[in-house]
C-alpha cells in the first residue's frame, strides 16, 4: 500500500496541479473558440462524457457530470436543439431516458479535441523526455482516481476536455 503524502508534499502537488490546470484551461478555451456559438464549456463537457462512455441513461450522465438530473436535462435539451445529441426512451425500461451523441456531436468533439491535442503536443515537446514520461504515469493515475476516461489516440475515439 502506498505511503500517504505528508502535508508539504500534498500542498506542493496541489499547487503544481492548479498551475497546470490554468495552462490546460487556456488551451481548452482556445480550442473551443471556433464552436463557442454552438456550445458552452459545460455543454462541451457533457458531449465529451457521452463520447467517452457512449449512449448513457440521463441519471448516470448527471452523476458523471456531478449535477442533478434536471440540470443535465436542461443542457441535453439545448444540445438537442443544436442537433448535437438525441434523447429517447430506454427500450429496457421506458421510465428511463437515454442520451446519445449525433454524428454532428461526434464531429464537434473530435474537431475540438484534435485542436486541443495539437496545442498540448507543442507544450509537451518543450519538456525534457524523462520528465514527460514520468508525467504520463502520474497524470494517468490522477485521471483514474477521478474516474475520467482516457483520451484515445484514435481520432474516431478521441476525447477532450
Amino acid at each position: 500500500m502506498p505511503q500517504p503524502l505528508d502535508r508539504s508534499d500534498l500542498d506542493d502537488l496541489v499547487t503544481a496541479l492548479l498551475t497546470a490546470s490554468r495552462v490546460l484551461v487556456g488551451v481548452s478555451a482556445r480550442s473551443l473558440a471556433e464552436v463557442q456559438d454552438d456550445v458552452t464549456v459545460t455543454q462541451f463537457r457533457l458531449l465529451v462524457v457521452l463520447r467517452g462512455h457512449g449512449e448513457t441513461r440521463l441519471n448516470r450522465l448527471a452523476d458523471r457530470l456531478g449535477v442533478t438530473p434536471s440540470t443535465a436535462l436542461r443542457s441535453v435539451d439545448r444540445l438537442i436543439a443544436s442537433d448535437l445529441v438525441t434523447r429517447r426512451e430506454n427500450t429496457q425500461d421506458r421510465r428511463e431516458v437515454v442520451i446519445e451523441l449525433t454524428p454532428r456531436g461526434r464531429r464537434v468533439v473530435d474537431h475540438v479535441t484534435e485542436r486541443r491535442r495539437e496545442a498540448i503536443r507543442v507544450i509537451v515537446e518543450a519538456m525534457p523526455r524523462e520528465q514527460a514520461r514520468r508525467l504520463v504515469e502520474a497524470l494517468s493515475t490522477f485521471a483514474e482516481a477521478a474516474d475520467e476516461p482516457t483520451a484515445a489516440l484514435d481520432a474516431a475515439n478521441a476525447l477532450g476536455w
